[in-house]
């Protein structure tokens, strides 16, 4: 039973093919250009594949909503305005965000490749999802990935009673050969906002200490929530000073909206474009010592790390380790499609005259 007293509604299970090609078809059925359906299909997959629900296929809706709407430009472009030796900065002409940073992250392995490490500052982007996705995109090249990005104040500060920062994701990845790459990939805030709106979905309770009520108190019931608490429970300085490098990088670094001046993700306004930024790097680690000498660090530590002693009962995982499981289950399972979202997909696929699988 869910901490509302409700029954936790059941979800579809979708072959991961099949849901990808329907999510693709209709982000083209309502005139999104290949780059920009490409890129927001391939980072909602990565969250749907490795158990990231909340920045997942479920998503598709706001983003029809806002591509519909016009805050997000179904057919952007993007440009490099500036550039000197490392670094550089691109205007993503108010893209989706995935693709803004799915190709800031491209040209920073270009910058890496010639110049050891590589930065891009992203102006003028959107939401982009899942950051895990496109710090992997460095890593699968064999580059070191960093990925961050700021959003609408919703998280409250450490012994704050007010919305301040956003959820403002960090992600790290790092490649390790012949293995499935080293992946950090959190939100600073306890859990994220879009965590909250499937509990919601599925009537499920939230986890103590993670969410606020109006007036700052903590509640488990999805529905009553007004804000998020920073990460780290009672030391929860720490998870609003990371949102707070999250800030300086993706907001203020780019000249673009800091968290508490950016429009509210979900409405009402949905055409005004949200002037928001991202920042990426890649680093080249045959730059700094022997590709080999860095490959053995890497093993030893995620093996030694994998082999150390645990509680009784309990499992050490590497960071992503979690995640490839989760995609190896969905690989034979099919990925799990909540109640609203199913009924939101069977809704475009008759408007729109795609096949809902």
């Amino acid at each position: 039973m869910s901490g509302t007293g409700e029954q936790a509604a059941p979800v579809l299970r979708i072959e991961a093919a099949r849901l990808e090609g329907f999510v693709h078809a209709v982000l083209t059925a309502i005139g999104c250009d290949r780059a920009t359906a490409d890129a927001a299909t391939r980072a909602m997959m990565h969250a749907s594949r490795h158990g990231v629900d909340s920045h997942g296929v479920r998503l598709l809706p706001h983003y029809v909503s806002v591509f519909n709407g016009g805050r997000v430009n179904k057919r952007p472009d993007l440009r490099v305005v500036a550039e000197m030796g490392a670094v550089a900065t691109l205007d993503a002409d108010h893209a989706h965000g995935a693709l803004a940073a799915y190709t800031g992250m491209d040209k920073a392995v270009e910058l890496a490749d010639r110049a050891g490490i590589g930065a891009v500052a992203i102006r003028n982007s959107s939401h982009f999802g899942p950051a895990g996705a496109f710090a992997m995109a460095a890593a699968e090249r064999g580059f070191i990935g960093f990925a961050t990005c700021n959003s609408d104040s919703f998280v409250r500060l450490h012994e704050g009673a007010e919305r301040f920062h956003g959820t403002n994701p960090l992600s790290l990845a790092v490649p390790v050969e012949g293995q499935r790459p080293w992946l950090l990939d959190m939100a600073t805030s306890a859990i994220p906002y879009n965590r909250v709106q499937l509990y919601k979905s599925l009537g499920r309770a939230l986890p103590e200490g993670t969410a606020s009520d109006i007036d700052g108190v903590d509640t488990t019931d999805a529905r009553r929530v007004e804000m998020l608490a920073p990460l780290g429970g009672e030391f929860g300085f720490k998870g609003a000073g990371l949102a707070g490098v999250a800030e300086i990088l993706s907001a203020v670094l780019t000249g673009m909206k800091l968290s508490f001046d950016i429009l509210p993700m979900g409405g009402p306004d949905l055409s005004t474009p949200r002037g928001m930024g991202a920042f990426v790097l890649a680093i080249k680690p045959s730059a700094f010592l022997p590709v080999e000498v860095f490959q053995q660090g890497m093993e030893r530590y995620r093996d030694t790390l994998r082999a150390s002693r645990t509680t009784e009962g309990g499992v050490v995982m590497a960071p992503g380790d979690r995640e490839w499981a989760e995609a190896e289950r969905r690989a034979v399972d099919g990925i799990p499609v909540d109640p609203t979202s199913a009924e939101a997909f069977a809704g475009f696929a008759a408007a729109h005259g795609v096949e809902w699988p």
